[in-house]
């Protein structure tokens, strides 16, 4: 059955209940099952470089499934039960998938960004309470193994660490000359170091332990936490199965094939692309160790489409835009659909990779704190451009009033509530105090609704849009940035009183850390000195404010509190200001709309015509209007 319209979500869900339906237990009954439906069809692709001719490495089904029981019994030998820790540093590789599919068999999975810093990380290891850790052999142009190896001084739970050596991948003169220009990695921790592939390839191809009888916490993902504290999510094999049961329901066969050059420690890329590969079949091809990040994948991504034959490719706002930059250069005739998440898709993006790549893109909603996958503009329905789409089948959204707990109408704004299998009632974090206050109870005993801090509408045919955030979250690109963090370094400047940050609209990013600041009584301080002390004292470079401004005083609520909505409607102005500055129009206020959040509106100030004004403006997510 199509997943067009809400009729069509209803009747899925009308066939059976969620509980009632045949689906597997946990991953690695996933993996058998696809493996003896579509065993030597190709399952992973991974290729160390971007060019077409590149040499990739891939495993079909068959492979993956015996590669995975190899890496689960080798964490298992080094003392890993159900209960206990892998964690990986990695960027991507076929290592990679294997550590995540092999770490949940064994244990409880723990992906971690190699972009943190070396404290953060240890932070995360020690809150895990990690026992191995599979990272990167020291290896030119990157310096995850020394962040990895401080880390693990810092975290003395670690008591091994598996290295990954990249050199296996490559070929011809790269092949001589990388051991020759090796980094040195000191290791002042007392963590034993293995060979990933040595300790793997000992052991044997099929599981020598019991697989899990019942479902359980499988995964460990970081999210939003300020440094040294990270909020650490737990996902069941519930949540993970029923993410790939979407995939395979409502998007791929095993004849698809899908591009993700997004990070293996993030949902997008684990849990729905490879999730949505493991419950269909379709191969899944990853482009470089960085993903979009990697040297030349922008350059040559169209001619990769064309090599691999891709039909899907999973993609955010920051590299569609960064592809517009690039000519169309490569047959991309198999190319169907772009799924786009993890951060608002502005309408003028849209629009123009649409009429350049001839690819509909389906805009889809997700978080860590379920799982992922919440909603989607229907694959073969209406795309409501500016619309976070239809709730997924078995998916039960409300919008509840924060204030007072009570549900929202159509077209009124209010808090995203989600109810799904993914949603782990009252044990969403790690840690039991971050739970208190994140559920709404539900109509059933066992129900519980998370909130998700952001706040949104259902329009009268059931779309579902976001509005606004409910949470001081910042989103940059999808990167998920607290604002404590920028927050707290600049409040230990000696001059600085208060400090307030927000995201500002950005055309690449869709909004960037920016902070304002109250001085002391008397300081004087330039923007420049503390735009300097914020970048040395905030450690996550995502994190580093695009702006700071000075302001006499912040503005506050009755309690003290400073007023946020406050600070990002002088954040659009400045913004919006800067774009129509040779336009001739200028902003005139920025005022709260029922339905569409914080709006900015616009007045002529010359003879600007309304197109030159869209010019400048539909690269935003923020809605504006003209006004007289």
């Amino acid at each position: 059955m199509a997943f067009a319209t809400v009729a069509d979500r209803d009747a899925i869900e009308n066939e059976k209940p969620w509980e009632a339906r045949d689906k597997a237990t946990t991953t690695f009954e996933l993996l058998c099952r696809t493996a003896a439906k579509h065993g030597a069809r190709k399952a992973v692709t991974f290729s160390l470089f971007s060019e077409p001719d590149a040499k990739c490495e891939t495993l079909d089904w068959n492979t993956l499934r015996d590669k995975t029981a190899q890496a689960a019994n080798m964490f298992r030998s080094l003392g890993v039960g159900e209960d206990d820790v892998v964690a990986y540093l990695m960027p991507n590789a076929t290592e990679t998938v294997l550590t995540y599919l092999g770490g949940q068999v064994a244990g409880i999975v723990n992906p971690i960004n190699p972009l943190l810093d070396a404290e953060q990380i240890a932070a995360i290891l020690r809150e895990t309470k990690a026992k191995v850790l599979v990272t990167l052999k020291a290896f030119p142009k990157t310096d995850v193994a020394q962040k990895a190896a401080e880390a693990v001084r810092l975290a003395p739970n670690v008591t091994h660490v598996l290295e990954v050596d990249l050199h296996r991948y490559l070929t011809g003169f790269k092949r001589l000359i990388v051991p020759l220009i090796r980094p040195k990695n000191p290791v002042a921790h007392k963590a034993k170091v293995l060979d990933f592939n040595a300790e793997m390839n000992k052991l044997p191809k099929t599981l020598n332990f019991e697989d899990s009888k019942t479902d359980r916490v499988a995964a460990y993902f970081h999210t939003g936490g300020t440094t040294g504290m990270p909020k650490v999510v737990q996902h069941r094999y519930s949540g993970i199965i029923y993410n790939a049961w979407l995939g395979d329901r409502l998007l791929f066969t095993e004849e698809d094939v899908q591009i993700c050059p997004l990070p293996l420690f993030h949902v997008f890329a684990t849990i729905v692309s490879l999730g949505a590969s493991l419950g269909s079949g379709a191969q899944i091809v990853f482009p470089t160790p960085q993903g979009y990040r990697g040297e030349g994948v922008f350059d040559n991504f169209w001619k990769l489409i064309e090599k691999h034959k891709v039909t899907f490719m999973i993609t955010v706002p920051t590299a569609m835009s960064a592809l517009m930059q690039r000519k169309v250069d490569a047959d991309i005739s198999t190319l169907r659909l772009a799924f786009c998440g993890s951060a608002p898709l502005p309408l003028e993006l849209y629009r123009r990779f649409e009429e350049a790549a001839g690819v509909t893109i389906c805009e889809g909603y997700g978080l860590t704190e379920a799982t992922c996958l919440v909603s989607i503009n229907p694959p073969a329905g209406e795309k409501r451009v500016g619309s976070i789409g239809l709730p997924f089948p078995y998916t039960d959204i409300k919008i509840v009033n924060p204030a007072d707990g009570e549900i929202r109408d159509v077209d009124e704004i209010g808090e995203i509530c989600v109810s799904n299998p993914g949603v782990f009632g009252g044990q969403t974090y790690t840690e039991a105090d971050k739970n208190k206050n994140l559920f709404y109870p539900g109509e059933e005993s066992d129900q519980q609704y998370l909130r998700t801090g952001d706040l949104g509408r259902f329009d009268s045919d059931g779309y579902l849009w976001i509005t606004g955030r409910a949470k001081d979250l910042i989103i940059r690109g999808g990167h998920n940035i607290d604002p404590a963090e920028i927050e707290e370094a600049l409040a230990g400047h000696e001059a600085v009183a208060f400090a307030g940050a927000i995201g500002q609209p950005d055309q690449h990013a869709g909004e960037v850390p920016c902070v304002y600041v109250e001085l002391v009584d008397g300081a004087e301080v330039t923007e420049e000195d503390l735009m300097a002390y914020a970048k040395e004292h905030v450690h996550e470079r995502a994190a580093h404010p695009k702006y700071l401004g000075i302001l006499d005083e912040l503005p506050k609520t009755a309690v003290g509190k400073i007023f946020k909505p406050d600070l990002r409607r002088l954040a659009i102005t400045r913004v919006f200001n800067a774009a129509l500055k040779d336009v001739g129009a200028e902003v005139r206020d920025v005022s709260e709309d029922k339905k569409r959040g914080l709006v900015a509106h616009i007045v002529k100030t010359g003879d600007a015509s309304d197109a030159e004004i869209g010019t400048a403006l539909n690269a935003y997510t923020i809605p504006w209007e003209l006004v007289d």
